[in-house]
């Protein structure tokens, strides 16, 4: 995608880390949407590939990931459906590793090196951090396997391990393993026993993989919810008026975009990212939203309080607040939206 002088021209650390990533994600056949440069914002980049959608938020220093903001990017990769991604550099002033899948409040988090080499050479991580130290995942039916090939006792590993036979049962179940006890039983079996993490599968490191624990959940009060009022009264009616339509409606936070809806429409699941505001800020926020919108196979519109004689920005089809009441359908709307341009 084309990016404008005025994007070009911020190049600042954080800037030129999102363009890397950006352009990472592109080189490895991903259709990624453009630096947004809006703030604050939940996430810095939006991609696909097939059916693959990845949100990506890009930190120098993983600490600024509180339980809010961790709660709003996982909301929307729910609500997408996509997979979210935390890329970031160091943590209480000490640099990150690579090859190593870290967590704050359930949003993996690796370092740019981690992601190039998944992309470019198909190199996984293998190491996952918890309180405690650096673990991996064990791949069971492999341990298990080998040991019963070379009638190794359960009590014999175990002593090699320097762990309980209970432990190497749990192993031998897929729990996980420190680093430590990874290599020992690696170097004793002359085989490799850890199993490769996927960055974009769903599943996760948890304390059920070995880690004495993970940091809570966000608390569920910070989560964005469907038709939670904004105290923004233009926002909160347009909301009403997509629920009335059979939407089924997020609120969103901290994003480019108001509202996130899904619906059967026109006998498909339709996605719609909604945006609301001034003309002013449509105009701004044009591109942005057309590259999200295509980006997440789904539409986009904006709902502009003044009446006006445009029907699109760019491509953008604009609907004032007069219109979208109107329309008592949902699938009358999406004709309106793609016969305004967004298609």
């Amino acid at each position: 995608m084309g990016r404008s002088a005025a994007a070009e021209s911020r190049t600042g650390p954080r800037d030129r880390a999102i363009e890397r990533v950006r352009q990472l994600l592109e080189s490895a056949g991903f259709f990624v949407t453009d630096a947004h440069h809006v703030r604050p914002s939940s996430f810095d980049l939006m991609a696909r590939r097939d059916s693959q959608l990845l949100i990506v938020k890009i930190l120098k220093n993983i600490d600024a990931l509180d339980p809010g903001e961790a709660a709003r990017i996982a909301e929307l990769g729910r609500q997408f459906p996509a997979k979210v991604l935390v890329i970031g550099h160091t943590s209480g002033g000490n640099e990150l590793e690579p090859g190593v899948v870290y967590s704050r409040y359930g949003v993996p988090i690796v370092v740019e090196e981690s992601l190039q080499e998944y992309l470019q050479k198909g190199i996984p991580p293998f190491l996952f951090s918890g309180p405690g130290g650096i673990f991996a995942r064990v791949d069971g039916p492999r341990l298990r396997a080998l040991r019963e090939e070379r009638r190794i006792s359960l009590g014999a590993l175990a002593s090699i391990a320097g762990v309980s036979r209970r432990t190497i049962q749990l192993y031998e179940d897929g729990a996980g393993a420190e680093v430590e006890i990874i290599e020992r039983l690696e170097r004793y079996l002359s085989e490799p026993i850890a199993r490769p993490l996927d960055l974009f599968a769903d599943e996760r490191p948890s304390p059920a993989d070995g880690a004495p624990g993970t940091p809570a959940d966000p608390d569920p009060a910070e989560t964005p919810r469907r038709l939670r009022p904004t105290g923004d009264a233009l926002r909160d009616g347009v909301v009403r008026q997509l629920n009335g339509m059979g939407w089924e409606v997020t609120v969103t936070i901290r994003c480019p975009f108001d509202a996130l809806s899904h619906a059967d429409a026109r006998g498909a699941d339709r996605t719609l990212l909604t945006s609301v505001g001034t003309l002013r800020t449509a105009q701004s926020r044009a591109d942005l939203l057309l590259q999200l919108a295509r980006v997440a196979e789904g539409h986009a519109m904006f709902v502009v309080r003044e009446a006006t004689d445009r029907t699109d920005i760019e491509g953008l089809p604009i609907l004032s607040v007069r219109e979208l009441q109107r329309h008592r359908d949902r699938g009358e709307l999406i004709d309106v939206i793609e016969e305004r341009g967004a298609g």
